[in-house]
Order: C-alpha cells, then structure tokens, then sequence
C-alpha cells in the first residue's frame, strides 16, 4: 500500500518552495500525493493563488477555509482556531500517514497542532531558522517540537534543531528549497515578462516586499512609510511591489501601497506574481528591497543585491550580498545608494549562496519514501552531550 503523504499549503511563497516535492511526490510509484490548500490562497484579496497550484497539474484534495476579514491580533487568533476546526475534519477524512509542512506562519501551526492531536507524523521544513523580529519565530520552534522528521537548510540549523531535543538521526540536512525553482523553472526572458506584466521594464529597476514586524506594535505603517518616502526620490527607476502577507498589520499596508502606486507610472503593484514571474522578475531588477525571507534564501542565488530592512528576517544565514539598514527613510536610501555602488556591484560575483545550489526536493522526497516512521509518534527528547 503506498504511503499517503499530505503536504499543506497556506501561501504563495510556502507553496513556491513546496512545489518539487509535491512534483517528486506524485511522481513517485510508492508514495500517494496529498494536497490541503489553506489560508492565502484561498482569499481573493491576496489573488486566490489556489489557483496556481491547479494550473501545475496538481489536484487540491481539501480546502480549509480560515482567513477573517480582520488582520488584528484579534482577528489572527480567531483565523486560527477556524484553521483548527477545519484541519479536524480535512485531515480525519483523508486519513494520511504522514503530513509535510513548510515554515512558520499561523496557519501552518493551526495545522500542525491540528495533526499532533490526531496522532499524524509530520515532516517539517525549513526548521531551525530564526526570525527574532516576527511572531513566526515562536511558531517555528513550536512545530520543530511537534515534527518527527526535520528537513533543514544548514549545518547550523540543524544543529538548532537537535538542541531543541530532536533525533540527529531524524534531522536531514538538506539545502534551501528555494534553490531548486531558480534551477528547475525556464525562466521568462526580459520581452515575455514585460508582456506578461503589462509594463516595460526601466533604466533602473527594483522589486519590494515589505512585511509588517509582527513582534512590534504599530510600527509597520511607519516603516512601510519610510520605505515608499526613500522610492519616491528615486528617479528612472521603474518600482514592482509584490504585496504583504495576511499578518497582523497587513491590510494597512496594502492600502499604503496601493494608494502610492495609483499617483506613480512608475510603480506597479501585484497581489501575486507566482513562482515564475517572481523569479523572472529577481533576474531582470537591480535588486530586491523589503523584509521577505526570499530575498535572503533565493536572491544571492541570481548574485543580485537585497536591501533587508529592520528585524523581520534577523538572525537568518545571510549571504555578502544583504545589505542591511534600519526602518527610516534616510537608512533605506544609504542603502539604495550602496545597491547601485560600484564596488558592491562588483563584490556579487563573488557571492555564493547559504541555503546551497539545489536538489533538495529530491532529498526530501526519497527520505520520506524510505524512513521509517512505524511508531514514530512517540518521541524520545535528545540531550545534548555534557
């Protein structure tokens, strides 16, 4: 009998790391594919990305509905207790033997406390990383605990991971996801994707994601503020912003967006770019500026510089290419200037990527074929050698 393997998605980004495992998956004549499509993707407002995932060949088994009107703290709670009731059902209908999630997000620990509670393994990605100025620090950490097998991005997460009590023996050190895309996908040439995005590219161009600080109380306007201040003095430079998660905060900054991109011919605004015209797009800009983890894990990868802006992402690897500044306007300019340097421009020959240089779905996959998770459930803490 094949093994059931159900892997959960709740966002773009998640989904475009988990797409060749989910791929390696179905291909694979001894295991049996699996798909919960949850939280972003079911959401108009964020581009109904379900959708994508579908266009890639892929058949969604259960949609759990979850996302509130509401990005309050408040309304994030509540989002995650519908999330709870509704993996309660998906998963007691579809019966895996093991589920695969990726990260930190609230959704993705809505369904991981969901799967203990059925006495479901679980595989989680991307463990052992840190992020000290967002509330997915704690949920990472907290799904590590509740995980059987850990698939990591480096030596040094998955050394975090056995201090945290994990099995070395459980823990696969496997490489960046995000480096498999930037390998596998054809991406769009320079022509195809302005047609595809309705604009032609510029003298100078870059691409932003700016998320909210979900640790920090009512920052994230002001800093989103700082960012579109610093962009507006730029000059021939055409501005392409990829839109904010559904975290606390960011419906706010959505509306910042939008409201700057309505008065600018120059700035042009996506709810989602999928997988590949966002990674077309990181080939053409300049650089990419904000706080998303991608421009982290994936973009030295192209050797394109990142502006990574205030705490969001601190404490991840970071490659020579980040270039660092605090959440105001003069330190994000600073740091524009120093993107189009001529020594930093140089420097990114040199720059070498983290998370690895790909083919860590493969990994992925043929661990979760082979390891065995009889009796897997009950765990054993590890202690750390005295």
């Amino acid at each position: 009998m094949n093994r059931k393997i159900c892997v959960i998605t709740g966002t773009r980004a998640d989904y475009g790391l988990l797409r060749w495992v989910m791929q390696g998956i179905k291909d694979d004549s001894d295991l049996n594919l699996q798909i919960i499509a949850t939280g972003m993707h079911l959401s108009p407002e964020f581009g109904l990305t379900y959708k994508a995932i579908e266009v890639d060949g892929f058949k969604i088994d259960r949609k759990v509905e979850m996302l509130t009107s509401s990005d309050s703290a408040v309304g994030i709670t509540k989002s995650m207790g519908l999330a709870m009731i509704g993996f309660s059902d998906a998963l007691n209908d579809l019966n895996p033997d093991l589920i695969v999630v990726l990260g930190d997000r609230f959704e993705i620990f809505a369904a991981a406390a969901s799967a203990q509670v059925a006495r479901i393994p679980m595989a989680h990605l991307h463990g052992g990383e840190t992020t000290e100025g967002a509330v997915d620090e704690a949920f990472r950490h907290s799904i590590t605990k509740m995980a059987h097998l850990h698939f990591v991005a480096a030596e040094e997460y998955k050394l975090r991971v056995i201090q945290l009590g994990e099995q070395p023996e459980r823990v696969f050190l496997v490489g960046g996801l995000g480096v498999d895309n930037i390998k596998r996908l054809q991406m769009l040439n320079r022509n195809a994707l302005e047609t595809s995005l309705g604009f032609k590219f510029g003298k100078k161009n870059l691409l932003i994601t700016f998320h909210s600080v979900t640790l920090e109380k009512a920052t994230a306007v002001t800093q989103m503020q700082a960012l579109l201040e610093a962009l507006d003095e730029l000059r021939d430079t055409q501005l392409i912003f990829t839109m904010p998660n559904a975290d606390t905060d960011g419906r706010a900054l959505i509306k910042l967006v939008e409201k700057f991109a309505s008065t600018r011919t120059n700035v042009h605004s996506f709810s989602s770019l999928g997988q590949l015209r966002y990674l077309s797009c990181i080939a053409q800009v300049d650089g990419v500026v904000g706080n998303s983890s991608s421009g982290l894990a994936e973009v030295p990868s192209f050797k394109k510089g990142t502006i990574n802006i205030g705490d969001r992402q601190r404490g991840r690897l970071q490659a020579t290419s980040i270039i660092n500044c605090e959440p105001t306007k003069q330190a994000i300019s600073n740091a524009i200037r120093t993107l189009y340097s001529i020594n930093f421009q140089m420097g990114l020959r040199q720059v070498s990527n983290p998370y690895g240089e790909g083919d860590a779905s493969a990994k992925v996959v043929n661990a979760l074929r082979v390891t065995n998770i009889k009796n897997i459930m009950k765990k054993r803490f590890y202690d750390l050698p005295v």
